[in-house]
Formats: C-alpha cells, structure tokens, sequence
C-alpha cells in the first residue's frame, strides 16, 4: 500500500530556501557538494574497509564485528527501500516545481526516507563498533551527506532525518545481536578458507 505522502506540506517553504540559497552559491561549492552527494558513499565504504584491515590486528571477534558493518548497512538500505514504497512521496523537485542542481528525478523514484543518508548514518553508527575514531569521522560526512541531499534538492529536510533515524536504528537493533554471536562466528570462521580474512598472518 501507497501512502502517497505530501512532503511539501511538512517543511516546502524550508526546503525551497535551501534551493534558492543554492543557486546564489558560488559555482565552486555548487560543485564540490554535487560531487560529494554523488560519489561519497565511497568515502563510507573506505573506512569500512580500514575497519576490518585493523580488526584483523587485533583479534578474530573484532575482525567479523568490523566485517558485520557493510552487512547491518545493506539491511538499513533494505529497510529504507521498503519505507519509501510504502510511503510513495513525491520528490520536492516535482511537488513544488522548483530548479535544482541536480537533475530532477523521474516520477516514481520516491524521495522519503533518503537512501543516502540512511546508508551513510547506518555505516557511520556501525564504525562506532569497531573504531570510535573511525566511527566520528564517519558521522561527520554522514552529516555532510545529509546536508549536501537538501542542498542540491533531491530530499525534503525531513527526508534526510528519517533516512538518519532508519540507519541509527537499524544499526542499534541489529548490530548487537550480531556481536553477541561474534565469538561464535569467528570460532566457526577460523576453521575455514575464510579464517585469513579474520586475522593477520
């Protein structure tokens, strides 16, 4: 079922002030945010990996703690994606008609709640497991994301917020659950082909 919520009714005027102010910026920060809306989510995906490369230092638990992170991030996507079925919004560049730097999506690729940042906080939030220093770096261009949906006009304000809270909670549901089975799962790893990705030789 399709909710066929009206997002311009929530915070329009807000996110139409963000818009304006977009285009009165300079070509080089138009740009900059463009870029990092677009590519990073491979920022993201780096620091993962730096996750896991420093787990395997220091013990088996940690290693497969550091590789349940991309895990939890691809349930948060999942959950995200069926909210934003169920939800049916219309992107604020159709409902309110407005010129955006960014292409103005097609109909049906609905806009609550925000993939982006639903990825960003869930790998942001998971880093916290298995590096608080990793982990803040990464809640800080989780932020930036965010903010960078609204400015070049793909989301509501209210997209990103609930694309923060789905990723948040995804990761704070799920993720120790997974820590609770980590000791076993590293048991049952180590004795397999997979046991190098685990730990440092």
């Amino acid at each position: 079922m399709i909710l066929a919520l009206d997002g311009s009714s929530l915070d329009g005027s807000a996110y139409a002030d963000v818009v304006h102010l977009a285009r009165r910026a300079p070509t080089w920060l138009n740009d900059t945010v463009l870029a990092w809306s677009t590519y990073g989510l491979a920022l993201f995906a780096l620091l993962m990996a730096i996750g896991w490369w420093r787990a395997r230092r220091a013990s088996a638990i940690a290693s497969v703690t550091a590789l349940s992170v991309p895990f939890v991030v691809v349930v948060a996507y999942v959950v995200d994606a069926a909210l934003k079925l169920l939800v049916g919004e219309d992107r604020p560049c159709q409902s309110l008609r407005v010129t955006t730097l960014e292409a103005c999506p097609a109909p049906g690729d609905w806009s609550f709640p925000s993939n982006h940042a639903a990825i960003a906080v869930a790998a942001a939030v998971a880093l916290l497991f298995v590096s608080r220093r990793l982990g803040v770096v990464a809640l800080v261009a989780a932020g930036a994301m965010a903010a960078s949906r609204v400015w070049i006009g793909a989301h509501y304000p209210h997209d990103v917020l609930a694309g923060v809270v789905v990723g948040a909670l995804t990761v704070l549901l799920v993720m120790p659950v997974l820590r609770r089975y980590a000791g076993a799962l590293a048991g049952w790893l180590t004795a397999t082909r997979l046991g190098p990705l685990l730990a440092a030789s």
